[in-house]
C-alpha cells in the first residue's frame, strides 16, 4: 500500500470512523468499547484526529480504532476502512482474492436472493414495528430481512440499491441493544446514499427529505414523505454530490432536512448545504435526538 493511500485513511475524520463502526458520538465523546464504560470516557480530538480513553488508556487514530474494535491486523483494518469509505487502494496479495475468508469485491448475486422473499424474525419485528412504530408498507418497499449468526446474535439486513434497482451494498444492524459493533458491511459494499430508487418517483418541484441513516429514512417514509438517507458526511462521494445537484437543477427538487441534535448532524447539514444551497433546515423538538425519536413521539 502506498504512503499516500495510508495517509488518506489516517486523514479520515476520526468521529466519522467511530460512527461507521457503530459508536454513538456526542460532543466529541462516546462510551468506550474497550472496557465496561457507563460515562462516555472515550474522547475524540478534532485537532489531532485521534481518540483516547481516560479510564483504560486506549488511544490511537482511525486505523487503530478499526484494528482494536474489529480485532483486525493493520492491513485488514486499512482495507476495511478503504472499502467502507469508497477509497481505492492497492490490495495486498492475500486480499486480492479473499480477506478473512470473505471476497473483497462485493458480489450482489451472493446476497440478492435473501431480499426476494424477506423474512423478519421476532426481534426484527419488535424493533421495527413495536419500538420504531414503522409502516409495514415501508418495510416491504425497503425489502428488509433478518438473520441470526452462529453466536446467536440477531441482525437486521438492509439492502442498498442503485437508482436502477441493482443491489450495490448491504448494511447489517445488530439488534442487541448496546452491542458492539453495531453495524457490519460486506467487503466492497457501496453504502453511501440509501433508497435511491425513490428518486425515480420524484415529480418536478416535489419535496425530498434527506435523513441521517436508514432508521430516520424509514420514519420519514412512514410519515408519508419521499426520503433518502446519508449515513455520514465522510461517506458522501463526489458522484453522490453530483446526483443531488442534478436533481436540484433539473427537477427543481425542494430539499429538506431534520439534522440530528448533535454536532455530527449539524456538520452533515452544512456540508450538504454547500451542494444544495436551497436545503431547508428543520429543528427537532426538545427531547428528540433524531427524526426517528420525533416520529415515535407522534405515535404515542
Amino acid at each position: 500500500m502506498e504512503k499516500q493511500e495510508l495517509q488518506k485513511l489516517r486523514d479520515l475524520p476520526i468521529e466519522g470512523v467511530a460512527e461507521r463502526l457503530g459508536l454513538q458520538v456526542s460532543r466529541h465523546k462516546c462510551l468506550c468499547p474497550f472496557h465496561d464504560d457507563h460515562h462516555a470516557s472515550l474522547s475524540f480530538s478534532v485537532r489531532t484526529n485521534r481518540y483516547r480513553c481516560f479510564v483504560c488508556g486506549a488511544s490511537g487514530g482511525s486505523i487503530d480504532l478499526v484494528m482494536h474494535l474489529l480485532k483486525k491486523d493493520f492491513l485488514d483494518a486499512c482495507h476495511w476502512l478503504a472499502d467502507a469509505n469508497n477509497i481505492l487502494v492497492q490490495k495486498h496479495p492475500q486480499s486480492a482474492s479473499t480477506l478473512g475468508g470473505q471476497t473483497t469485491t462485493f458480489d450482489p448475486t451472493r446476497y440478492a436472493r435473501f431480499f426476494e422473499h424477506p423474512i423478519l424474525s421476532e426481534p426484527a419485528r419488535q424493533f421495527l414495528f413495536e419500538e420504531r412504530k414503522l409502516d409495514e408498507r415501508v418495510i416491504r418497499w425497503c425489502r428488509l430481512t433478518s438473520w441470526r449468526d452462529k453466536h446467536g446474535t440477531d441482525w437486521l439486513q438492509i439492502p442498498y440499491y442503485d437508482r436502477e434497482g441493482k443491489l450495490i451494498g448491504i448494511q447489517n444492524r445488530n439488534l442487541t441493544k448496546g452491542a458492539s459493533p453495531r453495524f457490519r458491511f460486506p467487503y466492497g459494499a457501496q453504502c453511501s446514499i440509501y433508497n435511491l430508487p425513490v428518486l425515480n418517483m420524484l415529480r418536478p418541484g416535489e419535496a425530498l427529505y434527506i435523513t441521517e441513516g436508514c432508521s430516520d429514512c424509514w420514519a420519514m417514509l412512514s410519515a408519508g414523505h419521499k426520503a433518502i438517507a446519508i449515513p455520514s458526511a465522510t461517506l458522501l462521494k463526489t458522484t453522490d454530490k453530483a446526483l443531488l445537484s442534478t436533481l436540484n437543477s433539473e427537477l427543481s427538487t425542494i430539499f429538506h432536512m431534520y439534522p440530528d441534535r448533535d454536532e455530527p448532524g449539524e456538520r452533515l447539514f452544512l456540508q450538504l448545504q454547500q451542494v444544495l444551497p436551497n436545503l431547508e433546515h428543520h429543528q427537532l423538538p426538545p427531547g428528540c435526538k433524531d427524526f426517528s425519536d420525533y416520529y415515535v413521539s407522534t405515535k404515542s
